[in-house]
């Protein structure tokens, strides 16, 4: 009988697991998995659970029938500590050993904290689990003072959330701009205006902080020493570490993440990797979103199986702020990339990239859903675009069909 061992219980975990049994492989199929809770998606944690309206339950992937029909060899909690690729072999921190014929490794990503100290106070979060947000929320009452260190998208959308539950919100940044990774100055310029117009004061370059507790029980931010304000809890959201450590001892190759092919092997033939851990085998980087790590895992699933089902998906995640859905399409723009902006309306807007001929590269799109499925098919088709058409809100981009 084949083994097939996965490391890693989250998106790409779950439907890597899913696919397998799915596409009918009956062999021994182990999860290994650092926490009790399996097969859930992570982006209503900053929205919908932290905000209450959502129960941690409703997060799972699949229904419990569903994955006891999996007939999965469960390791859990445990943690992967070694990879042996000469003896097919996967090592726990509870000494058990794992035999495999196709492993993958989705073991994803873990916040980033500047200062390891910092995890000991009771007033400062992550926000990986649904027990980090009900923790979070508990703290989370009008009146409060929340401190969000860190303006990416996870800082944006903890921000947009305490505020709609009354709660103070001050956010500082250490770069010169919001999410400045993932978009461009002038998307940037309009984050830090959506969220001042709902009250959150954005602090940008802000140089090196530190926080010290009070007797109070809150927290005190110094900055060269001088307070500058006294929160209830603060939020570090400054980014994510990629946790390739597995795969970098067990010799594979590694950039930013685990090298992998568009089948989702890695630089050994019986070992793939998917999500958040995975580069995207076209564009030469990590792309952390729940699409990505969902359609990688199916495609690395079915590669194991035998089935040449190549991963070439663009990029695309979104966000939900306040009354905004922005969707992002496409590899960031780069310098030599043409702007188009179309303005529909106060909260339906575009930011369209084009290359220098024409084709789109990629789009911020807000509260316009058609359009971001028009342009992945415009992505696909490499359709060239009339910029006064793209700019011009009266007219219908339906008919730009490619």
């Amino acid at each position: 009988m084949s083994r097939i061992v996965i490391i890693g219980a989250g998106q790409a975990g779950a439907w890597a697991a899913h696919t397998l049994r799915q596409q009918g492989y009956g062999g021994r199929l182990s999860v290994v998995s650092d926490e009790e809770r399996v097969f859930y998606e992570r982006p209503p944690l900053s929205k919908q659970v932290l905000a209450g309206d959502m129960a941690p339950a409703a997060l799972q992937l699949f229904s419990d029938e569903a994955i006891d029909a999996m007939s999965i060899d469960w390791h859990k909690p445990a943690r992967a500590t070694a990879i042996d690729p000469r003896g097919h072999v996967v090592t726990l921190d509870n000494g058990t050993e794992l035999a495999y014929d196709k492993l993958l490794i989705a073991t994803g990503s873990r916040a980033r904290v500047p200062v390891r100290e910092w995890l000991s106070l009771p007033q400062v979060f992550t926000l990986r689990t649904p027990e980090d947000a009900a923790r979070l929320g508990e703290r989370l009452a009008p009146g409060k003072r929340l401190a969000i260190l860190g303006g990416g998208w996870i800082g944006l959308e903890v921000a947009a959330t305490a505020r709609a539950k009354g709660v103070a919100v001050s956010l500082f940044e250490l770069g010169e701009r919001l999410c400045a990774r993932s978009v461009r100055p002038e998307v940037s310029d309009f984050l830090r205006e959506l969220h001042r117009e709902q009250g959150v004061e954005v602090e940008l370059d802000c140089g090196l902080l530190e926080l010290v507790a009070t007797d109070q029980g809150t927290l005190r931010l110094l900055r060269d020493g001088q307070q500058l304000l006294e929160a209830d809890a603060v939020v570090v959201g400054a980014g994510a570490e990629i946790a390739t450590e597995l795969g970098r001892d067990a010799g594979l190759d590694v950039a930013q993440g685990l090298v992998v092919d568009e089948q989702g092997r890695t630089s050994d033939p019986d070992i793939y990797a998917a999500g958040d851990v995975a580069i995207h085998p076209g564009l030469g980087f990590c792309i952390q979103s729940w699409a990505n790590a969902q359609n990688q895992a199916i495609s690395a699933a079915k590669a194991m199986l035998g089935e040449d089902s190549p991963y070439r998906d663009e990029p695309w995640i979104w966000s939900d702020q306040y009354d905004c859905n922005i969707q992002i399409l496409g590899i960031p723009a780069n310098g030599d990339s043409r702007l188009v902006r179309r303005q529909v309306g106060d909260r339906q807007q575009a930011f369209i990239y084009l290359d220098g001929e024409g084709r789109l590269e990629s789009m911020i799109a807000v509260n316009d859903a058609r359009l971001v499925k028009l342009g992945k098919r415009w992505l696909r088709a490499g359709t060239l675009l009339p910029a006064e058409q793209l700019a011009d809100p009266a007219v219908n981009l339906m008919a730009l069909k490619p």
